[in-house]
């Protein structure tokens, strides 16, 4: 996918976990996020957007941006949250992916931001539309690009990323298939060491857990949400992979 495909994700996203949030209203528990009700969930968005205009105009090479303090009010929270989505969608729309910017790992360009946007309001998508249907949410809501592209990121920027806060506490080797995709993905857990993603080797049989099903299942089992992925072998190794 490329940067622009990111853009357009993250406008379709945003105006469907819009009306998710709305729909649900701000007191409505979060069941995939039990910490959260919906206003704690649109004060993390509305955070990460602040964070991510931070990182997209302040210098490449400083720190950490310093996000900005969400409103506790619920309508000027929501009407808060979607300026700095504006923002950051209006700068990423005048850059290019190879745009100099702070990243958090990887190389510090704005398509990291776009990619990463993208992905961040689809997956929370999924906890707004849980919070309004509990477990009757629809299977196919990503196209398949898209829900395989959030596959590899969890895997490749993600879990990494996540790891040296939370290592891996197991060892065994994870396939994952996407059929309608025609994408695999071995993850190696190696217990206190970094996971480290390739190409698959070997049978199936080979390997400890085996997740299988469309992209869109495999995204959702990834980040840990509700899925219809089809978990064969160990599944003990899906349920310890650290997440955001």
């Amino acid at each position: 996918m490329e940067h622009q495909d990111f853009l357009d994700q993250a406008q379709v996203q945003y105006r469907a976990l819009r009306t998710a949030v709305i729909t649900a209203g701000p007191g409505t528990p979060v069941p995939t996020c039990p910490a959260w009700d919906v206003s704690g969930l649109v004060r993390h968005l509305a955070g990460v957007s602040s964070l991510v205009l931070g990182a997209l105009t302040g210098p490449v090479d400083g720190g950490p941006p310093e996000p900005e303090s969400p409103p506790e009010d619920w309508e000027e929270l929501v009407t808060w949250w979607q300026d700095r989505f504006t923002a950051v969608n209006r700068v990423l729309a005048g850059a290019s992916a190879d745009t100099p910017a702070w990243t958090p790992s990887g190389p510090p360009v704005a398509g990291f931001w776009s990619r990463r946007q993208a992905h961040e309001l689809a997956v929370h998508r999924l906890d707004a539309e849980h919070a309004v249907h509990g477990p009757e949410v629809p299977p196919l809501l990503f196209d398949t690009p898209f829900a395989a592209d959030g596959v590899d990121e969890f895997f490749t920027a993600v879990l990494t990323r996540t790891a040296r806060e939370r290592p891996v506490e197991r060892s065994g080797r994870v396939l994952w298939h996407a059929a309608d995709a025609g994408r695999t993905w071995e993850l190696r857990l190696t217990a206190g060491e970094p996971p480290v993603t390739g190409p698959a080797t070997g049978a199936a049989t080979d390997h400890d857990t085996t997740v299988a099903g469309t992209a869109d299942a495999l995204y959702r089992a990834a980040w840990g949400r509700p899925s219809g992925a089809i978990v064969s072998g160990d599944r003990s190794l899906l349920d310890a992979l650290p997440r955001p």
